[in-house]
């Protein structure tokens, strides 16, 4: 049983979804759900219901990315967990659609805005998976709109916010935009023009939260968004000078599990700081699961 619960966990990628659970936090810091908050049981019932149906929506989005890429893993990563045998493509295939479903009925229990959000974001993430992932720059994107409908499931908390913040989206579709287009290169190496378009797209989103930081008079954000300009430069510059596989496939780990240090920041930009250190305390818990378990 405890061998297949590790077969599971393969599939899913702990280590991300760690970060997928920090998007939504991030986004119900920025509908400012948090500030005046009393420490009650009943006042955190919406961050679990939200938090539990990201990792529903995440985990089975990455499933489905296994079960749709059965065939090629064969040949390019045939260590993974279908086509190593340790599990049948119908099994992933179930549990990929019960993950999907959980993430959508903890969305749905909370109110119908955060059901139809979730419900979204299983269809981009099915549609990545199945056709889009293929398209040039029409992967990239519909990857980067899955987290950025994630930010927003963190911000349906709160209705009116939403309308008040769902640009926002923008600035995580440009991140994992960024990141997916880095990523093209991690099986056979890649070209340095794509890395050099990730790093200016990385630097977009640094300023942009940087922006917000300023204009909420909230510094403190600084805090967060200096790491996370160290964790994902670090290796996209070693990536730069020799885009060779495993270099990139390093540049590409961390700009997903840096994820997390931008949600920190996201949060303090909006002046929630508390929520902002709870956030970047998940950064260990993703990085040890990405010790045992792949992230790409």
């Amino acid at each position: 049983m405890a061998g297949k619960l590790t077969v599971y966990l393969r599939l899913m990628r702990p280590a991300n979804i760690v970060t997928s659970v920090a998007d939504v936090l991030a986004g119900i810091a920025i509908s400012g759900y948090f500030f005046n908050l009393k420490f009650e049981p009943t006042s955190f019932y919406p961050v679990v219901l939200l938090c539990l149906s990201t990792m529903g929506l995440y985990g089975g989005g990455i499933v489905f990315n296994d079960v749709f890429d059965a065939e090629l893993d064969k040949k390019e990563r045939p260590e993974r967990a279908i086509p190593s045998g340790l599990i049948s493509l119908r099994e992933a295939a179930f549990l990929g659609a019960f993950l999907l479903l959980w993430g959508i009925g903890f969305a749905f229990s909370y109110s119908n805005l955060a059901g139809f959000i979730a419900i979204a974001i299983a269809f981009f993430a099915l549609l990545y998976n199945k056709v889009s992932k293929h398209i040039k720059f029409i992967g990239p994107l519909n990857m980067g709109l899955c987290r950025g409908l994630n930010l927003l499931l963190g911000i349906s908390v709160i209705v009116p916010m939403l309308t008040q913040f769902y640009y926002l989206a923008a600035v995580p579709i440009i991140y994992i935009f960024s990141i997916t287009m880095i990523s093209q290169g991690e099986v056979h190496g890649g070209n340095k023009r794509n890395l050099y378009i990730g790093g200016v797209l990385y630097a977009t989103v640094i300023l942009a939260i940087l922006y917000f930081s300023i204009s909420q008079a909230q510094s403190m954000a600084i805090l967060f968004l200096l790491p996370f300009v160290w964790m994902i430069f670090t290796p996209l510059i070693n990536a730069i000078k020799n885009p060779v596989g495993p270099n990139i496939g390093k540049a590409v780990k961390a700009g997903v599990i840096s994820l997390i240090l931008m949600d920190a920041a996201w949060a303090a930009a909006f002046g929630s700081m508390w929520a902002g250190m709870f956030i970047a305390c998940l950064l260990p818990l993703s990085m040890w699961f990405a010790k045992a378990f792949a992230v790409t």
